[in-house]
């Protein structure tokens, strides 16, 4: 308990001001604005309705709403841990985003000696932001806020990388980040987890537990999650019919996955009753099993199917995957990252692989070469030049076949999970060097060590038969 009280007093306002240093200098040097944020560009004549914050800030605006509140109560699940899951949430996901504005920056918005910010660079930043949030999932209540904040230092460079490599060179569809951001973020979580295994978690722990209370502030954030996750899979989509159909396919998606957990988790249930994580969790397949596809002519019908499967992978993980990975591969995947993000994103990678493999221009009509810009023919072939008189601006691509895409697409799924892994694997052995010593067992999954809780909000005790009628009323969290 004293060590952990040294951390938190010592160890990590040193860490905070020494980060913040660091981005003030990188500021200073590298940072202005973008063309649509500078007033030597903009003036009285320039039309404000062609600047790019009013097609951008909605989506930033939804994103926010998701990483900060969604995640921050769905990580509240605990009964002793609420005020961890959700202020280490707020910590991390401030940091994360400042230092993802700066290490994207340098990878695709650098230019002229600048990184040039506009509200684009904030959204694309809160992706690299929820990277960091799923994976510190899968080590929620055994690391210390400083090791969470060095774990996002290390984690959102090599997703820049992951980003830059599968972005820039192999050139994929991903337009909901099922690839890029869900199984990143799974494996490389599952890789830091693995490197702090507690062979005692394994046997329970008497803090490892939820509360009423603890449950609704969670079910609170997976539906704010629920009801803005079609901005999150539409984003960065090309605005038009990609963008619309994004929508479209997220809240049927969604849906079916919703119906799904709630059938599945009476049924496996041995009282025929709903379990909370399911509601929690599973809810929130269909989002990522369409993400890949979000923007392509699936067909309604395939969005549904899509969301079934990624509900039943998901639940059928909980029940049977999860505890056998913890025991006989020491992952201990505290949210069940590998469930919600890791199966589901490989269920939305295979199906985009598919939907790639049948698109052509009866389906598409030329706006195929739109949808899939790299299949595009290459600037001077004149097949290039008999579309551009269909779609006017169409640029050149690389003519790729849809067997050579689908092909692109298998290489970044494969490079995806293998950076991640090793990624994950050392930062992991990083998080476990001494002077980054994690909270010990008994301090697992508890707020007491980082927080004071005034006497009149003590946590209830262990035992729910012992649990008075005032204790009950008593709010767990503030």
């Amino acid at each position: 308990m004293k060590k952990d009280s040294t951390n938190l007093r010592v160890r990590l306002p040193a860490l905070i001001f020494a980060l913040e240093v660091l981005i003030v200098v990188l500021y200073a040097f590298f940072v202005t604005y973008d063309d649509h944020s500078n007033a030597l560009l903009q003036n009285n004549m320039t039309n404000p309705k062609e600047n790019a914050v009013y097609q951008d800030y909605p989506f930033f605006a939804d994103i926010q709403v998701m990483i900060f509140i969604g995640f921050g109560c769905l990580l509240s699940f605990f009964r002793h841990y609420g005020f961890g899951g959700m202020v280490f949430n707020f910590l991390t996901a401030t940091f994360s985003i400042q230092w993802a504005i700066l290490v994207q920056g340098f990878f695709h918005f650098y230019y002229d000696g600048k990184i040039h910010l506009g509200v684009i660079n904030l959204i694309n930043a809160e992706f690299a932001c929820a990277v960091v949030l799923i994976s510190f999932g899968a080590v929620l209540g055994k690391t210390s806020p400083v090791q969470l904040l060095i774990m996002a230092l290390l984690e959102v460079p090599i997703f820049g990388v992951a980003e830059w490599i599968v972005v820039m060179y192999l050139k994929i569809n991903d337009a909901g980040g099922s690839i890029l951001i869900h199984l990143f973020a799974c494996y490389f979580g599952l890789g830091v987890t693995y490197m702090l295994y507690r062979p005692d978690l394994n046997n329970g722990h008497p803090k490892e537990i939820t509360s009423y209370n603890s449950d609704m502030l969670s079910v609170l954030g997976t539906l704010f999650l629920w009801v803005f996750w079609p901005s999150f899979n539409c984003a960065l989509t090309p605005s038009g019919d990609d963008q619309h159909r994004a929508i479209l396919h997220t809240f049927i998606g969604l849906s079916a996955s919703t119906l799904t957990a709630f059938a599945l988790s009476a049924m496996l249930s041995k009282n025929g009753k709903y379990n909370m994580a399911d509601v929690q969790n599973v809810t929130l397949a269909g989002g990522v099993t369409v993400g890949a596809s979000v923007d392509m002519m699936i067909s309604p019908v395939a969005a549904y199917v899509l969301g079934m499967l990624g509900g039943m992978a998901c639940m059928l993980g909980y029940k049977y995957l999860s505890p056998f990975l913890a025991r006989r591969l020491h992952v201990q995947d505290q949210c069940g990252i590998h469930n919600l993000h890791g199966l589901t994103g490989l269920i939305s990678s295979l199906a985009a692989i598919c939907a790639i493999l049948l698109a052509s221009e009866e389906t598409y009509g030329p706006s195929l070469y739109q949808t899939f810009s790299f299949r595009a023919p290459i600037v001077g072939d004149p097949r290039l030049e008999e579309l551009q008189k269909l779609i006017p601006g169409l640029e050149g691509g690389l003519g790729r076949t849809a067997q050579e895409q689908a092909l692109y697409q298998v290489a970044a799924l494969g490079s995806t999970i293998a950076i991640a892994i090793v990624g994950g694997v050392l930062t992991g052995f990083v998080l476990k060097l001494p002077y980054l010593a994690s909270p010990n067992d008994v301090s697992c999954f508890d707020d007491e060590p980082y927080f004071n809780i005034p006497p009149d909000q003590t946590y209830i005790v262990e035992n729910e038969k012992d649990i008075s009628l005032q204790q009950i009323q008593q709010p767990a969290f503030s």
